[in-house]
């Protein structure tokens, strides 16, 4: 078996740059949410809240239901 890396790269002015600036306007927004203001699908958002997370650019504080998003980066 062969495992392969896959780096997501965050671009600016892309899908990414929208959810982060929702993000900051409403922490406590749904992906339900995020979906609708960036025209994504519920999994689009999921795959870019995940792949931030991973750069570092937000975090979830709390449980999932009841905690809210923190923007501690740029994207």
């Amino acid at each position: 078996m062969v495992k392969t890396v896959v780096k997501t790269v965050v671009k600016p002015g892309s899908k990414s740059e929208g959810i982060v600036k929702n993000l900051k306007a409403n922490p406590f927004a749904t992906r339900k949410d995020l979906a609708e203001a960036t025209g994504l699908s519920i999994r689009g958002v999921e795959w870019n809240l995940k792949a931030l997370t991973r750069a570092g650019v937000i975090r979830r504080v709390g449980p999932d239901k009841g905690g809210h998003w923190e923007v501690i980066g740029q994207a």
